[in-house]
């Protein structure tokens, strides 16, 4: 039994070691020319949307000297930080996750996609 329970945690565990690699920051900035019309995130500077700076672990709707939707205020107050997990939601269908809020973009569908643009944010935000 112990054997099984062993070979379940290395299987486990090899998978979330494959999925964390599998993040790629240069495929991603790739993607994430689609989202330069309104972003930047190698330097702090605000467009049509906020900037990307910085972005992992900041609470929602709260970028100096952007004015953001009431839904993205609202969500903020309500605790939404962005991390990995909420970037990956959100990136997946921006409307869905915050209601009302003004991003016109639809979203990634690509999960590979996502998680290669959110390694790329990570790279222009402190650790």
């Amino acid at each position: 039994m112990r054997s099984i329970v062993f070979l379940l945690a290395i299987s486990a565990a090899g998978f979330l070691t494959s999925n964390a690699q599998a993040q790629d920051a240069a495929a991603g900035e790739k993607v994430f020319n689609r989202c330069k019309a309104c972003h930047v995130a190698d330097k702090d500077e605000n467009r049509v949307g906020p900037s990307l700076m910085n972005v992992i672990g900041r609470t929602a709707g709260t970028h100096p000297n952007y004015q953001y939707s009431p839904a993205m205020v609202e969500a903020g107050k309500n605790g939404t930080v962005w991390n990995d997990e909420t970037l990956e939601h959100y990136l997946r269908n921006p409307k869905a996750m915050i209601k009302g809020t003004k991003m016109a973009f639809a979203g990634l569908k690509n999960d590979k996609d996502i998680v290669n643009v959110v390694a790329y944010l990570e790279q222009f935000s402190k650790k």
